[in-house]
């Protein structure tokens, strides 16, 4: 299949833009699976499993929570509207190209009351609960100025708070060490169970027909559970290590190979200077190891991403991480992944290859 031979799907006629804008807005499975027959036909698409070439989209946490501004943690970019847009453009993205889209994996952000980087899981010296939006660094604890909250350690660690001290301390000092993050105080957001958690429904809505259309599962990485450490990137958790030198968790070594055993990987969601970039970093990692030249085969989505930017109420901003952002793209550009736009014909894209 070349430039010249193949021409982009039309949009089926139930896609409408402005739910990207609409949080409550859910599809209806039932007519989706109804339409899909007809679209397969109309448009004569063959199942996935006959396509000679794997391209693999990758959804990284297209969730309510981080999708709209009524979400605890909505990525709304500089201009306000990012994750809004980058939702449309994504969804138009599977429907114009769902005849070479062999599989669609997305990514679900999930966690629970009490987690390392919520507010509910720290005081300070006087017991009293943080706030979101801050850091917290290894001399904080030190000092006592920080700790975490006792209430935690019955559940956690069978109630003993100073195995908690020394964890929460090597957390800290291990974050530091690796020189991506330090430990950062978000919001609640995508609680299991809640509103926030659920996929966008334009999201939803094309994945489901990708797969009804082309007979490929609806695959899902869950990723974020673990109370004692963040899981920005879906290939790994932060740490892997408690003080003691058990293990804390694991590389998801399944999924990397999934990846990197298509012929090609496509990447886009939110947030792009979060989960996104440490997804795509743990990635290369894994690709400078086994092959460098692997990274050819991986296109970021750029107009299908924004950076957490969050507005200080007065024209400015409380936290604003674009610049890390477009500094991860312009790396991993440099070792050798594709920056696209997700508006360009795939055919156009470089070494790009449909069959």
């Amino acid at each position: 299949m070349t430039a010249t031979t193949r021409k982009a799907l039309p949009l089926p006629r139930f896609f409408d833009a402005r739910n990207a804008e609409r949080h409550g807005y859910a599809p209806d499975s039932q007519r989706l699976f109804a339409e899909a027959a007809q679209w397969r036909k109309a448009q004569r698409i063959a199942p996935a499993a006959s396509d000679k070439r794997n391209v693999h989209l990758l959804l990284i946490d297209v969730q309510k929570d981080f999708c709209f501004p009524e979400g605890t943690l909505y990525v709304g970019g500089r201009s306000g509207k990012g994750a809004i847009e980058d939702s449309k453009r994504m969804a138009e993205f599977v429907y114009r190209n769902l005849d070479v889209l062999t599989n669609i994996t997305t990514t679900l952000d999930t966690h629970f009351a009490f987690q390392i980087f919520f507010p509910s899981f720290w005081v300070d010296k006087d017991d009293q609960p943080l706030g979101p939006y801050r850091e917290i660094v290894t001399e904080q604890i030190e000092r006592g100025e920080v700790k975490p909250n006792p209430a935690v350690a019955a559940w956690l660690c069978g109630g003993n708070y100073p195995w908690l001290l020394k964890q929460v301390r090597h957390y800290c000092a291990e974050l530091e060490k690796a020189g991506k993050y330090k430990l950062y105080l978000w919001p609640p957001h995508c609680l299991l169970g809640s509103d926030g958690h659920a996929l966008v429904g334009v999201i939803q809505e094309a994945r489901l027909f990708h797969s009804f259309v082309r007979g490929a599962q609806s695959w899902v990485e869950v990723k974020g559970g673990n109370a004692l450490t963040e899981n920005y990137s879906v290939m790994r958790p932060e740490v892997l290590t408690r003080h003691d030198g058990a293990p804390l968790a694991q590389r998801n070594t399944a999924f990397l190979k999934t990846l990197l055993t298509a012929d090609a990987v496509l990447i886009a969601g939110q947030a792009a200077s979060h989960c996104v970039k440490s997804s795509i970093d743990d990635l290369l990692e894994e690709i400078v190891a086994q092959d460098a030249t692997l990274a050819r085969k991986v296109y970021i989505l750029a107009d299908c991403m924004s950076a957490v930017a969050v507005p200080d109420g007065k024209g400015g901003f409380v936290a604003d991480f674009t610049t890390q952002a477009e500094a991860a793209l312009a790396r991993f550009a440099a070792a050798g992944m594709h920056v696209v736009r997700s508006t360009e014909a795939i055919e156009t894209w470089p070494e790009m290859r449909l069959g």
